[in-house]
């Protein structure tokens, strides 16, 4: 009984680490199904370029960075040349994102890799934000977030950002402390982020300045750690194995094989969290220690105000900046966790605010993210462009 009980512990401790991260695990790789990750290959026969091209579009819109792999989008095409916008409900974090910050901002990210495709084949996207009226501030509803007009426009010029959409991930791994981020690097991700009104800063060049950074993310990433609703939040979105990701495409993929196997006899209990001090928690708090201190470098986005328009401008801005980064051979990770509105976090929330200079009324911190030099990592699951598809 105490192998097994040590069994159950070591698996779980595993299952931890894919559940405290805020876009779909890319780590874990192994046995990754094909299907799950098609869409990376670029545009299918259902989107071939001699079909209706706002499929087209869409195969690159449905690649944008997503708080955790969740892909609430869902598109109307009942209009000609329009494509209407709108979140699946049923796709919210209610704990973790509790005012749907986040998910705005993932719509955001889908409404820019939307335009660079656009773009692309020479097409002005004319977006409307909310045509039948704003969200609340504390939730959303069943109106769309946008409506896209689409019109040939032979000035509208291509983005060489729309070359890096297919190369693109999520980068959870340790970064190369020998590489610090160039000043050239930082340059072309602040310009990325000229078209929307955000401040982007970054740090990198002092090492005391990477301190209080690490620390920030680390006790922010404990607090959700040892926080039942919100871990439960991400198990619930948890995909073990191979056969669960193929099903499901979306979520937090989990393929490490004896996760996998432990899963299967029964010795991996989803519907509970592990304790604060059980092994699965103090052992993903030591590991994420160690990514934190192998990381380089840090950039966030500031915004004047927090309406759902700057969360969407906010979400743009930053599927442009990692775009970029990608551009530069570099590595990212969002650090979600300090910047959700949910009461434990207040403490992390104010001091990531503080040091991103963003005190004032209303200033927000919308993104803030790890970066450096990684190893190649793959493509989190995406599902059908069909399953997108309203009509």
């Amino acid at each position: 009984m105490q192998r097994r009980h040590f069994i159950r512990i070591a698996g779980g401790g595993a299952i931890a680490a894919a559940t405290v991260t805020s876009a779909g695990l890319s780590g874990c790789s192994a046995g990754m199904p094909a299907e799950a990750i098609e869409a990376w290959q670029g545009p299918g026969r259902d989107a071939a370029p001699d079909s209706d091209v706002r499929r087209w579009l869409l195969s690159f819109a449905i690649l944008a960075p997503h708080s955790h792999n969740l892909q609430s989008w869902v598109v109307d095409l009942g209009t000609p040349n329009e494509i209407l916008l709108s979140c699946d409900l049923k796709r919210l974090l209610p704990q973790t994102d509790p005012q749907s910050r986040q998910i705005m901002m993932s719509h955001g990210t889908f409404l820019e890799l939307l335009d660079l495709a656009a773009r692309e084949r020479g097409l002005r996207a004319d977006m409307a934000l909310f045509p039948q009226g704003v969200f609340g501030a504390e939730k959303l509803d069943g109106r769309p977030v946008a409506r896209i007009r689409l019109s040939p426009d032979a000035s509208v010029q291509k983005d060489p950002l729309f070359a890096q959409i297919l190369r693109r991930h999520t980068n959870r791994s340790a970064y190369d402390l020998a590489r610090p981020v160039p000043a050239g690097a930082w340059a072309a991700m602040l310009a990325a982020v000229k078209p929307q009104p955000l401040r982007f800063g970054h740090a990198g060049a002092e090492q005391a300045d990477l301190v209080v950074h690490r620390r920030i993310a680390l006790e922010a990433w404990r607090i959700e750690l040892t926080t039942p609703r919100t871990v439960m939040e991400s198990f619930a979105v948890l995909r073990v194995g191979a056969s669960e990701v193929a099903a499901h495409r979306d979520g937090l993929s989990l393929l490490d094989p004896m996760v996998v196997l432990l899963d299967r006899i029964g010795l991996f209990d989803r519907s509970k969290a592990p304790g604060p001090d059980d092994y699965a928690t103090t052992s993903q708090i030591r590991d994420f220690g160690k990514t934190l201190d192998a990381t380089p470098g840090f950039l966030w986005l500031v915004s004047e105000g927090n309406d759902r328009a700057t969360q969407i401008n906010a979400g743009r801005a930053y599927a442009r900046v990692q775009l970029a980064a990608t551009a530069q051979g570099l590595s990212m990770q969002p650090l979600s966790q300090a910047l959700q509105e949910y009461a434990e976090q207040e403490k992390p929330y104010r001091d990531i605010h503080a040091l991103a200079g963003a005190a004032g009324p209303g200033q927000t911190v919308q993104m803030w993210a790890r970066v450096g030099y990684g190893p190649p990592v793959p493509p989190a699951p995406r599902r059908r462009l069909q399953d997108f598809i309203r009509a």
